[in-house]
């Protein structure tokens, strides 16, 4: 680490838990957000402000006007680009020693499962069901964690689904697919602004954490935010053995 390295992140390498030795695990971190809008900017931005190593941002939309009351890696200037395309551009401003790789594209098979085989943890901070299943398949087929966020309304929800680690649940095991048949993006249902924020940034925190290696692990429990009464809930969620993506029958 050089003496600009050491002066921008000093304020991590003052508290004990992180150091010298947990900011080089977080600038050697790999991680992969699946949705650039109102979880993933605010996402993004604390992870390349915190000196993640490389950062791939998965994203086929373009800046839209409606997106400018949350997403804030966006402003009038880039209506009408790849969100990604204009993601990178912001993230350079914020920290151009981290590495942005923007994939323009919607995830999905083979080319969803080699990107989360590139990286050490994925976000999801998508707005759909099926993208967020399909996502938590790829993760337990590598073995990777991924960190799922939602904010809908007033609602905002996170979890850790840390299959190798810790051997809790998978995302499938708490949210059956089949039991998901209403829309519920904020498109349709509104979003309060703040709360994409609020949920967005913990996920970084979360992911930040488990690179440097500190603090409690949030895995196996559910978080829900409630942003008019401004209470948190913390459940404890447990593994499905008959899952059929982590369950015993999947892995046989």
């Amino acid at each position: 680490m050089d003496d600009a390295a050491l002066l921008r992140y000093s304020r991590h390498l003052l508290l004990p838990e992180i150091g010298i030795e947990g900011q080089e695990r977080i600038a050697q971190g790999k991680v992969l957000i699946v949705g650039a809008g109102g979880l993933g900017c605010p996402a993004a931005w604390y992870l390349a402000s915190a000196g993640i190593g490389r950062l791939f941002l998965a994203d086929d939309d373009v800046v839209d006007a409606t997106n400018l009351q949350r997403q804030t890696l966006y402003d009038e200037s880039t209506l009408g680009q790849p969100k990604v395309l204009a993601a990178q551009t912001a993230l350079a401003r914020v920290n151009p020693l981290v590495e942005v790789v923007p994939l323009q594209t919607r995830l999905e098979g083979e080319r969803l499962a080699q990107a989360v085989a590139e990286v050490d943890l994925v976000l999801d901070c998508s707005d759909n069901f099926p993208t967020r299943h399909a996502v938590n398949r790829a993760c337990v087929a590598a073995g990777k964690p991924l960190f799922s966020g939602s904010a809908i309304r007033f609602s905002g929800q996170i979890a850790v689904f840390d299959r190798a680690g810790r051997g809790g649940p998978c995302y499938r095991c708490l949210f059956p697919e089949e039991a998901e048949d209403e829309e519920l993006r904020c498109a349709v249902m509104g979003v309060f602004a703040p709360l994409t924020g609020l949920i967005g940034t913990a996920l970084a925190a979360e992911a930040i954490k488990w690179l440097a290696g500190l603090g409690a692990a949030l895995s196996g429990r559910l978080v829900l935010f409630d942003a008019l009464t401004m209470q948190w809930r913390s459940l404890n969620v447990a593994r499905d053995p008959s899952c059929p993506v982590c369950g015993a029958q999947a892995q046989a």
